[in-house]
């Protein structure tokens, strides 16, 4: 026995004294000694136990049975308020759980309630053959989903997923921003900000970085003075920066005022990339296949069916009686991408429906649905063209090549729309005015080539990245490009793609990961390349979607929530990020609910 230990059991046995949890305590009173020394220890028990030197004689039996009894009684009260700090931890622990569930579903705080109602009742039917069944009911009516409480557990985790995306941005190698701003049902302009992170490996990470409430002008000089406080805020290392994607609003991309003009003026900014949103561009050229009329008229049409409520309804008991197979018509936005063309499919679907109808309601007539013309223009089909890639961009212009060439042969095999009407028609595919659509499909390639012109500078170097051992590579002209997008000596990165080229034992491994077999010390410049072109984002298809969400997250029934609210439940609903939770119920008092 040593002689900590043997100092222990003297104190025990002569003054009722134990250590417990690093502290000195007294058996008979539950006292702690601040300074477990033998002086303080006796002067406790002289002064105000000394009977017990009476009671239970010194080096007696019946002492030491007394000493054992009350170490037992001080290991059952520990164990016992133990369990209680673990159930409240546990239960705490659960609340974070189910909030965080709460708020991926986009549900109000106040739905925690009746998520616990819900699981109480389960229980009592789920857990009825149970012996521990009161144990099971009494840990769910502890957990603490009060509306405040998951706030407080919502804003507890938004913080630490927010700290989890501050430590992978310190730890990228550079990273690229897609922006956007939509206005919410409150009528505030929110700008939606998200990162692309490249790290050493060379995975990306794609994460919110913030949104930002435009309260006031949404001017490019506001959206950067609001972006700027929020890099000094946060110290967003924007000299990782490689590329900013934006859409085309003279705001983002207005050549004096513009938000990429302020930013290119500013001196903490790196020099950058900048690309105009392929799906927003592509939005745009596809407007070029349907001329305005028919646009016109079909959503003229789609409206005086839709905004009255008895014509809606006459026209849904229509179609139910048609036995169709939709029960409503689809209305278009501009403000949506690409619903265009799901507009015009199911406007084509029930084209016939809706002669029928307006025949029978004698409600309004449209000379256009009996415009045999008019018709076929209509009938054209939608294009989804949804491009997220240069490569899909090329695919895209080649397959209209491919149709302008089909059409001028009157080969209509693509385009059974127009053949079906033909054929309600009466007429063959050599009546067809074929020149009529060819000169669209030449107009919205024509545009297409036009939009994406910074993408084709880009795609001789995304082809070597792609397969960098091409032996019909122009170096020279290759390294050019290369220096001049990414800002790098072309002389160095000559040198590394002929090393690259040579390289045996990369090329050996030139399929799956690649770049990351690569050494910053041997190929600095090819590394910063790779990197920039992984970071670089096509389109702002995250801020699209998040602004989806953000509609079902602050809807009209709860419109007064607040900005900050907002951004933490957004981050939470769509961030990849998984808050710890046991660490979360650490660092709160944990109570359970009564």
């Amino acid at each position: 026995m040593g002689k900590k230990e043997r100092s222990i059991q003297r104190a025990e046995e002569d003054f009722f004294f134990t250590m417990s949890y690093s502290k000195c305590v007294c058996l008979i009173c539950k006292s702690t000694i601040a300074i477990p020394k033998k002086g303080n220890v006796e002067r406790h028990f002289r002064t105000v136990h000394k009977r017990y030197d009476t009671d239970f004689p010194p080096k007696s039996e019946l002492r030491r049975r007394k000493v054992k009894e009350l170490k037992s009684q001080l290991s059952g009260q520990q164990a016992f308020f133990s369990q209680l700090t673990t159930k409240a931890k546990t239960a705490t622990e659960a609340s974070f759980r189910v909030s965080h569930v709460i708020v991926k579903h986009k549900k109000s705080f106040q739905d925690g309630e009746m998520i616990k109602e819900a699981f109480v009742e389960a229980a009592e039917s789920l857990f009825q053959d149970f012996k521990n069944k009161p144990d099971i009911v009494s840990s769910i009516k502890s957990l603490q989903l009060s509306r405040s409480t998951v706030t407080r557990r919502c804003e507890a985790m938004a913080e630490d997923v927010t700290e989890k995306l501050r430590r992978d941005i310190a730890a990228c190698e550079c990273f690229s921003l897609q922006l956007d701003e939509s206005t919410d049902v409150s009528d505030t302009d929110q700008l939606c900000i998200f990162i692309r992170m490249v790290f050493n490996d060379m995975t990306a990470k794609e994460e919110l970085l913030t949104v930002l409430p435009m309260k006031e002008h949404t001017r490019g000089e506001d959206i950067f003075q609001s972006f700027k406080n929020f890099i000094e805020k946060t110290q967003l290392p924007v000299c990782k920066l490689v590329s900013i994607t934006t859409d085309g609003a003279p705001a983002m991309v207005g050549r004096s005022n513009g938000f990429i003009a302020k930013c290119r003026e500013d001196d903490a900014f790196p020099d950058f990339l900048n690309y105009h949103c392929i799906i927003h561009q592509q939005a745009l050229c596809a407007k070029m296949l349907n001329m305005k009329e028919i646009m016109d008229v079909a959503t003229k049409i789609a409206c005086s069916i839709r905004a009255r409520c008895l014509q809606r309804r006459l026209f849904r008991v229509h179609l139910e009686k048609a036995d169709c197979d939709h029960t409503e018509l689809l209305l278009h936005t501009d403000v949506r991408w690409l619903s265009r063309g799901k507009f015009l499919q199911r406007f084509r679907e029930l084209c016939p429906e809706i002669k029928e109808f307006f025949l029978v309601s004698k409600h309004a007539e449209y000379n256009q649905l009996n415009d045999d013309q008019w018709l076929l223009d209509l009938l054209q089909g939608k294009d989804k063209t949804v491009v997220n890639m240069i490569s899909s961009v090329n695919a895209f212009k080649r397959k209209m090549q491919h149709l302008c060439s089909k059409l001028q042969h009157y080969d209509l095999a693509n385009f059974q729309n127009l053949v079906s009407e033909l054929e309600t028609q009466g007429k063959a595919c050599a009546q067809l005015d074929s020149g009529r659509y060819t000169e669209q499909i030449e107009n919205c390639l024509s545009d297409f080539n036009k939009r994406f012109q910074d993408f084709a500078l880009l795609e001789p170097v995304a082809t070597f990245m792609c397969y960098p051992f091409r032996e019909d590579a122009e170096v020279y002209l290759l390294a050019s490009k290369i220096a001049t997008l990414f800002h790098l000596n072309s002389s160095g990165v000559e040198d590394e793609i002929l090393t690259l080229q040579a390289d045996i034992e990369l090329k050996s491994r030139a399929h799956g990961q690649f770049w990351n077999l690569l050494t910053e010390e041997k190929y600095p410049n090819m590394r910063k390349c790779a990197t920039s072109l992984t970071a670089l984002f096509g389109s702002t298809y995250l801020c699209e979607s998040a602004f989806s969400h953000m509609k079902i997250i602050k809807s009209k029934y709860r419109s007064t929530m607040t900005d900050d609210h907002l951004e933490m439940c957004l981050r939470l609903a769509i961030s990849s990020y998984c808050p710890d939770y046991a660490s979360l119920a650490d660092s709160i008092q944990c109570k359970s609910s009564e």
